[in-house]
């Protein structure tokens, strides 16, 4: 693990002792709970098996595979094994690869899954192999034992509220249009009714799309249509569910000769920070993955040795086959170009360097970001 990214950890960590328990907490802690029933106790020498969905947002192969894997080594005395694999979106795939980690004999199973839905069928192989299933940022459907996650309408309503602000009183004065995430996502379904709920009466919605795969490629396409559908000089902003698509959505508005229309997103992505700084999009929503992963990692340990999940978990959370899971969330804050030295600086995700390169140097030099 790099420098900044440990930093990160520690930074983020020190801040949600709630959530990030110390190394010998979750796993020695005993008492009844959910997992008394399991097989005898493992020690450290576990094997967790890693599935992340894709690689075409950062926030994957740079914060939470690396914070993930690193939690489980200080939990484990560095004795633990991660066996790691990315379906890069492809849902098939990503069973295929639940099918290796059962034949490769993974005590338990981390998974972020492509489709929630579809990847049923096979956390219902994995638990029948006794491999407990810890949910991480998607809400599998199926048998999973705990969920980490951030609080996905919140997320939403953080966007739609921060969308807002940047309207003013000009917010009926034309139309957004609302660009959500995938379908396969129940993520997505989340954040558009958290952002529902903050805008449905306070502003027109011109055109709304859910968007294939979450691709900054179709975002565009979808933006492209939306302008030719309700005329340029009609739009007055734009509710972006995430900071890739965001990326596409400017590119459209640009070529549109469009500009100064706010446009929010999410995870923020270096060069949607960028992006905020000199205008071009509004806001982004900062989400820790530290207190996420690290919430992960302990889970996923505590079930492979059989302890309780009472010290970690402390909300209960329901999908459409499991009730009651024991699970994390994580909240989140609006990142704007008045919080960038606040957040993602404070909090070691990004150096002032590697945010403040060559264009963006001036955006920086005024709003004092160092």
């Amino acid at each position: 693990m790099n420098t900044r990214m440990r930093r990160a950890a520690v930074a983020i960590a020190a801040g949600a002792m709630a959530v990030s328990l110390a190394a010998c907490g979750s796993a020695e802690e005993a008492g009844g709970g959910n997992d008394s029933t399991a097989s005898a106790a493992k020690g450290d020498n576990i094997k967790v098996g890693l599935l992340l969905p894709e690689n075409q947002t950062a926030r994957y192969e740079k914060f939470d595979r690396p914070l993930i894997e690193e939690k489980i080594k200080e939990l484990t005395n560095g004795k633990a094994t991660v066996d790691y694999n990315n379906a890069k979106q492809d849902a098939n795939l990503q069973a295929q690869q639940v099918d290796t980690m059962i034949t490769n004999k993974v005590d338990v199973l981390i998974l972020d899954a492509v489709d929630a839905k579809a990847i049923k069928n096979s956390v219902q192989k994995a638990v029948d192999a006794g491999i407990k299933v810890v949910a991480y940022d998607r809400l599998a459907e199926g048998p999973i034992s705990a969920y980490t996650s951030f609080d996905n309408v919140a997320v939403g309503k953080t966007q739609g509220e921060a969308l807002l602000t940047a309207l003013g009183d000009k917010a009926k004065d034309g139309q957004i249009v609302m660009m959500n995430g995938s379908v396969t996502d129940p993520n997505a379904a989340q954040f558009k009714e958290g952002a529902h709920s903050a805008l449905d009466g306070k502003v027109n919605v011109g055109k709304e799309y859910d968007t294939k795969e979450w691709k900054p490629e179709n975002a565009n396409s979808n933006m492209e249509a939306a302008i030719s559908a309700i005329g340029k000089d009609k739009i007055i902003g734009v509710y972006s569910a995430n900071d890739g698509m965001a990326g596409g959505i400017i590119t459209a508005l640009k070529a549109a000769g469009l500009s100064d229309i706010p446009v929010t997103g999410q995870d923020a992505e270096l060069a949607a920070v960028q992006r905020i700084i000199t205008g071009e999009q509004y806001m982004s929503v900062y989400k820790p993955y530290a207190p996420e992963a690290s919430a992960a990692a302990e889970m996923a340990v505590a079930l492979a040795q059989g302890k309780s999940l009472d010290s970690i978990a402390k909300d209960k959370v329901s999908s459409g086959s499991a009730n009651d899971v024991p699970s994390v969330l994580v909240p989140v804050t609006s990142l704007t170009k008045d919080n960038v030295n606040d957040t993602v600086i404070k909090d070691g995700v990004y150096t002032a360097a590697e945010i403040c390169t060559g264009k963006y140097k001036a955006a920086c030099d005024k709003l004092g970001i160092k």
